[in-house]
């Protein structure tokens, strides 16, 4: 018999992924866990049913919001990730020898622990004697930071259920003021294509605006979101993703990446029309 994976994308467009074992499922205070094995993907996160992350995509996510402002900003030290309990981020991050300390809030322990052992080559550098890790609402944390980090990096799940409260006037508004002066912030901004997904785009994008200077949207392809077309958000006190991007500088790291190049970095800056149209709405309105 044949298990699938059936993930709805829009009221008429479902993903569907043949499984062939369930490794795990746990119900915690926030939300339904699991991790399967599928043929294609490897093995897979999905939190109360949606896909969080494959072991055969996940590299562009991770590598896509932590690199891009990491070639930008030129001294980045002190980081906050609010999310990210499977790691990947926390996994990038820790290539930077560099960077000092890593502040890691994730509302759920449990997605750790079913990570840390389910998902290892994500959560392979959770243990870094840089990372310190705390289980509480992000929204509640970093309103008692003010100037603080260099980078944060909100690696939300989607707009509603526990990651809700990240898409926010209020907390865009705290990152603003827990970044020093010329901090940068980084979220994932949902997908435009379909029409509830590009309404949280613009919802998210016109909050972003109204909290900082300089707000840009990036784009990368993950074949298992929805549509497979991903937004981040790049917001900055004082760099420009484009102009302020140091390719020399990045370059000389010799970080391997499997997705992310300097080049394409540039070029995921330059989006479609149809996105344009959609921020340039929202813009319009402020």
């Amino acid at each position: 018999m044949d298990l699938w994976f059936s993930e709805a994308h829009s009221p008429d467009v479902k993903l569907s992924i043949r499984v062939d074992k369930q490794l795990c499922s746990v119900q915690s205070e926030f939300q339904r866990i699991d991790v399967f094995h599928s043929p294609e993907f490897g093995r897979f996160l999905t939190l109360d049913g949606y896909m969080m992350l494959t072991e055969k995509d996940e590299f562009i996510y991770h590598e896509m919001i932590t690199h891009v402002p990491m070639a930008v900003h030129p001294h980045v030290r002190d980081v906050l990730v609010i999310g990210a309990g499977d790691g990947g981020v926390i996994r990038e991050l820790c290539r930077y020898g560099d960077v000092e300390h890593i502040d890691m809030v994730e509302i759920d322990p449990q997605v750790v622990a079913v990570c840390r052992e389910y998902l290892p080559k994500t959560a392979c550098r959770l243990d870094d004697p840089r990372v310190s890790i705390h289980y509480e609402d992000g929204l509640k944390f970093i309103r008692r930071k003010v100037d603080c980090y260099d980078l944060i990096i909100v690696d939300s799940t989607d707009p509603f259920g526990p990651g809700e409260g990240l898409f926010t006037r209020e907390f865009y508004g705290n990152c603003s003021k827990a970044l020093r002066e010329d901090g940068i912030m980084v979220n994932q901004h949902e997908s435009p294509f379909y029409d509830e997904d590009a309404a949280a785009c613009q919802r998210a994008h016109k909050r972003i605006v109204e909290s900082f200077p300089i707000a840009k949207v990036y784009q990368a392809h993950i074949p298992t979101y929805p549509s497979g077309h991903w937004l981040f958000g790049f917001a900055s006190k004082k760099y420009h993703p484009l102009r302020d991007l140091d390719e020399a500088r990045w370059n000389a790291r010799n970080l391997t990446c499997w997705y992310y190049t300097t080049t394409l970095h540039k070029g995921a800056f330059y989006i479609p029309a149809y996105v344009e149209e959609l921020l340039k709405h929202v813009e319009a309105a402020d």
